[in-house]
Protein backbone atom coordinates (compact mmCIF):
# COMPACT_ATOMS: atom_id res chain seq x y z
CA UNK A 1 0.00 0.00 0.00
CA UNK A 2 2.81 2.42 0.92
CA UNK A 3 4.66 1.55 -2.28
CA UNK A 4 1.56 2.27 -4.41
CA UNK A 5 1.08 5.57 -2.58
CA UNK A 6 4.68 6.59 -3.22
CA UNK A 7 4.35 5.61 -6.92
CA UNK A 8 1.18 7.67 -7.26
CA UNK A 9 2.90 10.64 -5.61
CA UNK A 10 5.84 10.35 -8.04
CA UNK A 11 3.43 10.29 -11.01
CA UNK A 12 1.69 13.43 -9.75
CA UNK A 13 5.05 15.18 -9.29
CA UNK A 14 6.09 14.22 -12.85
CA UNK A 15 2.79 15.55 -14.25
CA UNK A 16 3.30 18.84 -12.38
CA UNK A 17 6.84 19.13 -13.76
CA UNK A 18 5.56 18.50 -17.32
CA UNK A 19 2.88 21.17 -16.88
CA UNK A 20 5.50 23.63 -15.61
CA UNK A 21 7.70 22.86 -18.63
CA UNK A 22 4.75 23.37 -21.02
CA UNK A 23 3.93 26.72 -19.43
CA UNK A 24 7.57 27.77 -19.60
CA UNK A 25 7.71 26.81 -23.30
CA UNK A 26 4.54 28.80 -23.95
CA UNK A 27 6.02 31.85 -22.23
CA UNK A 28 9.22 31.53 -24.25
CA UNK A 29 7.14 31.44 -27.43
CA UNK A 30 5.41 34.67 -26.37
CA UNK A 31 8.79 36.29 -25.67
CA UNK A 32 10.01 35.27 -29.14
CA UNK A 33 6.93 36.88 -30.71
CA UNK A 34 7.57 40.08 -28.74
CA UNK A 35 11.21 40.06 -29.78
CA UNK A 36 10.27 39.65 -33.45
CA UNK A 37 7.76 42.49 -33.19
CA UNK A 38 10.34 44.79 -31.61
CA UNK A 39 12.81 43.88 -34.34
CA UNK A 40 10.27 44.86 -37.01
CA UNK A 41 9.63 48.20 -35.27
CA UNK A 42 13.34 48.92 -35.03
CA UNK A 43 13.76 48.12 -38.73
CA UNK A 44 10.92 50.47 -39.57
CA UNK A 45 12.49 53.26 -37.51
CA UNK A 46 15.85 52.59 -39.10
CA UNK A 47 14.36 53.07 -42.55
CA UNK A 48 12.76 56.32 -41.44
CA UNK A 49 16.03 57.58 -40.03
CA UNK A 50 17.83 56.66 -43.24
CA UNK A 51 15.49 59.02 -44.99
CA UNK A 52 16.19 61.81 -42.53
CA UNK A 53 18.35 63.61 -45.11
CA UNK A 54 15.12 64.74 -46.62
CA UNK A 55 12.78 67.10 -44.84
CA UNK A 56 9.95 65.15 -43.24
CA UNK A 57 6.46 66.56 -43.31
CA UNK A 58 4.99 67.33 -39.93
CA UNK A 59 2.79 64.26 -39.96
CA UNK A 60 5.83 62.02 -40.63
CA UNK A 61 7.69 63.50 -37.65
CA UNK A 62 4.64 62.86 -35.50
CA UNK A 63 4.46 59.27 -36.72
CA UNK A 64 8.14 58.80 -35.87
CA UNK A 65 7.49 60.04 -32.31
CA UNK A 66 4.59 57.65 -31.91
CA UNK A 67 6.72 54.78 -33.17
CA UNK A 68 9.44 55.63 -30.66
CA UNK A 69 6.93 55.83 -27.82
CA UNK A 70 5.38 52.47 -28.77
CA UNK A 71 8.83 50.92 -29.02
CA UNK A 72 9.73 52.19 -25.56
CA UNK A 73 6.53 50.69 -24.11
CA UNK A 74 7.27 47.36 -25.77
CA UNK A 75 10.78 47.33 -24.38
CA UNK A 76 9.46 47.99 -20.86
CA UNK A 77 6.93 45.17 -21.19
CA UNK A 78 9.64 42.91 -22.56
CA UNK A 79 11.89 43.64 -19.55
CA UNK A 80 9.02 42.94 -17.15
CA UNK A 81 8.28 39.59 -18.77
CA UNK A 82 11.93 38.62 -18.79
CA UNK A 83 12.14 39.48 -15.08
CA UNK A 84 9.05 37.36 -14.31
CA UNK A 85 10.46 34.44 -16.29
CA UNK A 86 13.73 34.67 -14.37
CA UNK A 87 11.81 34.49 -11.08
CA UNK A 88 9.83 31.47 -12.30
CA UNK A 89 13.01 29.80 -13.50
CA UNK A 90 14.62 30.36 -10.10
CA UNK A 91 11.54 28.92 -8.39
CA UNK A 92 11.59 25.84 -10.64
CA UNK A 93 15.28 25.25 -9.92
CA UNK A 94 14.64 25.51 -6.17
CA UNK A 95 11.71 23.10 -6.55
CA UNK A 96 13.91 20.70 -8.49
CA UNK A 97 16.49 20.72 -5.68
CA UNK A 98 13.79 20.01 -3.08
CA UNK A 99 12.34 17.14 -5.13
CA UNK A 100 15.78 15.63 -5.69
CA UNK A 101 16.48 15.80 -1.95
CA UNK A 102 13.15 14.12 -1.17
CA UNK A 103 13.84 11.36 -3.70
CA UNK A 104 17.29 10.80 -2.16
CA UNK A 105 15.73 10.65 1.32
CA UNK A 106 13.14 8.10 0.16
CA UNK A 107 15.83 5.91 -1.41
CA UNK A 108 17.95 6.22 1.75
CA UNK A 109 15.03 5.16 3.95
CA UNK A 110 14.23 2.29 1.59
CA UNK A 111 17.83 1.05 1.68
CA UNK A 112 18.22 1.49 5.45
CA UNK A 113 15.05 0.06 6.97
CA UNK A 114 16.02 -1.15 10.49
CA UNK A 115 15.91 -4.90 10.88
CA UNK A 116 14.16 -4.46 14.23
CA UNK A 117 11.28 -2.37 12.88
CA UNK A 118 8.01 -3.94 14.09
CA UNK A 119 5.81 -5.14 11.25
CA UNK A 120 2.03 -5.08 11.38
CA UNK A 121 0.47 -8.43 10.64
CA UNK A 122 -2.59 -8.38 8.45
CA UNK A 123 -5.15 -11.17 7.99
CA UNK A 124 -3.89 -14.24 6.15
CA UNK A 125 -6.97 -14.35 3.93
CA UNK A 126 -10.15 -12.45 3.29
CA UNK A 127 -12.46 -14.82 5.20
CA UNK A 128 -11.85 -13.48 8.72
CA UNK A 129 -14.95 -11.98 10.37
CA UNK A 130 -15.03 -8.23 10.67
CA UNK A 131 -15.35 -6.98 14.25
CA UNK A 132 -17.28 -3.89 15.18
CA UNK A 133 -15.73 -1.29 17.48
CA UNK A 134 -17.19 -2.76 20.69
CA UNK A 135 -16.04 -6.31 19.84
CA UNK A 136 -12.57 -5.06 18.91
CA UNK A 137 -12.32 -3.18 22.22
CA UNK A 138 -13.31 -6.33 24.11
CA UNK A 139 -10.66 -8.36 22.34
CA UNK A 140 -7.98 -5.74 23.11
CA UNK A 141 -8.92 -5.72 26.78
CA UNK A 142 -9.15 -9.48 27.24
CA UNK A 143 -6.26 -10.67 25.10
CA UNK A 144 -3.27 -9.33 27.14
CA UNK A 145 -4.67 -10.80 30.36
CA UNK A 146 -5.45 -14.27 29.04
CA UNK A 147 -2.80 -14.85 26.39
CA UNK A 148 -0.43 -16.62 28.83
CA UNK A 149 -3.22 -18.85 30.16
CA UNK A 150 -4.64 -19.81 26.76
CA UNK A 151 -1.36 -20.25 24.88
CA UNK A 152 1.37 -22.30 26.55
CA UNK A 153 3.82 -21.44 23.76
CA UNK A 154 3.53 -17.71 24.47
CA UNK A 155 6.89 -16.09 25.24
CA UNK A 156 7.09 -12.45 26.18
CA UNK A 157 9.42 -10.16 24.24
CA UNK A 158 10.90 -6.78 25.05
CA UNK A 159 9.63 -3.95 22.86
CA UNK A 160 12.22 -2.11 20.80
CA UNK A 161 13.27 1.38 21.84
CA UNK A 162 11.64 4.13 19.79
CA UNK A 163 13.55 7.08 18.39
CA UNK A 164 11.76 9.41 20.83
CA UNK A 165 12.70 7.24 23.80
CA UNK A 166 16.31 7.06 22.63
CA UNK A 167 16.50 10.85 22.31
CA UNK A 168 15.12 11.25 25.84
CA UNK A 169 17.88 9.12 27.37
CA UNK A 170 20.36 11.44 29.18
CA UNK A 171 23.55 12.01 27.21
CA UNK A 172 25.76 10.98 30.14
CA UNK A 173 24.01 7.61 30.08
CA UNK A 174 24.09 7.17 26.30
CA UNK A 175 27.70 8.09 25.71
CA UNK A 176 28.59 6.93 22.19
CA UNK A 177 25.98 4.18 22.00
CA UNK A 178 23.85 4.50 18.86
CA UNK A 179 20.17 3.84 18.35
CA UNK A 180 20.93 0.68 16.37
CA UNK A 181 23.28 -0.64 19.06
CA UNK A 182 20.73 -0.36 21.87
CA UNK A 183 18.08 -2.13 19.78
CA UNK A 184 20.62 -4.81 18.83
CA UNK A 185 20.89 -5.60 22.56
CA UNK A 186 17.08 -5.68 22.79
CA UNK A 187 17.10 -8.18 19.95
CA UNK A 188 19.74 -10.31 21.72
CA UNK A 189 17.77 -10.30 24.98
CA UNK A 190 14.63 -11.37 23.11
CA UNK A 191 16.59 -14.15 21.42
CA UNK A 192 17.89 -15.41 24.77
CA UNK A 193 14.45 -15.19 26.40
CA UNK A 194 12.85 -17.11 23.51
CA UNK A 195 15.50 -19.84 23.57
CA UNK A 196 15.30 -20.20 27.36
CA UNK A 197 11.53 -20.47 27.61
CA UNK A 198 11.23 -22.77 24.61
CA UNK A 199 13.34 -25.22 26.62
CA UNK A 200 11.24 -24.66 29.74
CA UNK A 201 8.02 -25.24 27.79
CA UNK A 202 9.21 -28.63 26.53
CA UNK A 203 8.98 -31.93 28.31
CA UNK A 204 12.26 -32.89 29.93
CA UNK A 205 12.07 -36.31 28.27
CA UNK A 206 12.29 -34.74 24.81
CA UNK A 207 15.40 -32.68 25.59
CA UNK A 208 19.04 -33.47 24.84
CA UNK A 209 21.51 -33.88 27.68
CA UNK A 210 22.77 -30.30 27.31
CA UNK A 211 19.23 -28.91 27.13
CA UNK A 212 18.30 -30.89 30.26
CA UNK A 213 21.17 -29.30 32.16
CA UNK A 214 20.00 -25.87 30.99
CA UNK A 215 16.43 -26.74 31.98
CA UNK A 216 17.57 -27.61 35.50
CA UNK A 217 19.69 -24.47 35.71
CA UNK A 218 16.71 -22.31 34.72
CA UNK A 219 14.58 -23.98 37.39
CA UNK A 220 17.26 -23.43 40.04
CA UNK A 221 17.52 -19.72 39.13
CA UNK A 222 13.80 -19.17 39.57
CA UNK A 223 12.62 -17.64 42.87
CA UNK A 224 9.30 -16.79 44.43
CA UNK A 225 9.79 -13.19 43.22
CA UNK A 226 10.28 -14.29 39.60
CA UNK A 227 7.34 -16.72 39.38
CA UNK A 228 5.31 -15.87 36.30
CA UNK A 229 7.96 -13.41 35.10
CA UNK A 230 10.24 -13.64 32.10
CA UNK A 231 13.88 -13.06 32.89
CA UNK A 232 17.41 -13.89 31.78
CA UNK A 233 20.84 -13.79 33.37
CA UNK A 234 24.17 -12.96 31.80
CA UNK A 235 24.94 -16.65 31.22
CA UNK A 236 21.79 -16.89 29.06
CA UNK A 237 23.04 -14.05 26.86
CA UNK A 238 26.37 -15.84 26.45
CA UNK A 239 24.68 -19.18 25.84
CA UNK A 240 22.21 -18.15 23.15
CA UNK A 241 23.66 -15.03 21.50
CA UNK A 242 27.02 -13.78 20.22
CA UNK A 243 26.62 -10.54 22.19
CA UNK A 244 29.60 -9.64 24.36
CA UNK A 245 28.65 -9.15 28.01
CA UNK A 246 31.02 -6.28 28.73
CA UNK A 247 31.00 -2.74 30.10
CA UNK A 248 29.11 -1.39 27.10
CA UNK A 249 26.48 -4.11 27.49
CA UNK A 250 26.00 -3.13 31.14
CA UNK A 251 25.63 0.50 30.10
CA UNK A 252 22.92 -0.44 27.60
CA UNK A 253 21.11 -2.40 30.32
CA UNK A 254 21.06 0.81 32.38
CA UNK A 255 19.45 2.59 29.44
CA UNK A 256 16.85 -0.17 29.10
CA UNK A 257 16.04 0.21 32.80
CA UNK A 258 15.70 3.95 32.26
CA UNK A 259 13.24 3.25 29.41
CA UNK A 260 11.32 0.82 31.68
CA UNK A 261 12.01 -2.23 29.53
CA UNK A 262 13.44 -4.32 32.38
CA UNK A 263 14.27 -4.34 36.06
CA UNK A 264 16.95 -6.12 38.07
CA UNK A 265 16.40 -8.68 40.80
CA UNK A 266 19.46 -9.83 42.72
CA UNK A 267 19.77 -12.89 44.87
CA UNK A 268 21.74 -16.11 45.35
CA UNK A 269 24.75 -14.60 43.60
CA UNK A 270 22.82 -13.80 40.39
CA UNK A 271 21.43 -10.69 38.75
CA UNK A 272 18.17 -11.46 37.00
CA UNK A 273 16.98 -9.10 34.24
CA UNK A 274 13.19 -9.24 34.33
CA UNK A 275 11.21 -8.04 31.31
CA UNK A 276 8.55 -5.43 32.05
Amino acid sequence: MQKNGASKKNEEEEEEEEEEEDRAAEKMSELEDISLHIHDRISSLQRMLDLSVAEFPQNKNRKLGLELFALESLLEEFEKRVSRQKEKLKHLKDLEKVLKKEVEDVHHMKDNIPAHMPMTKGPTNGNEPVLNKNEAADVQLVQPENVKKTNKSYIKEMEFITVQEFENIPQYMKGRVSYDQINAVVQSINKAVTAKYKILHQSVKTLSNHARKLHQRFKDQDTKDTKGQYFVVEDDIREFTPTRVDKRFQGILNMLRHCQRLREQRGRGLTRYILL
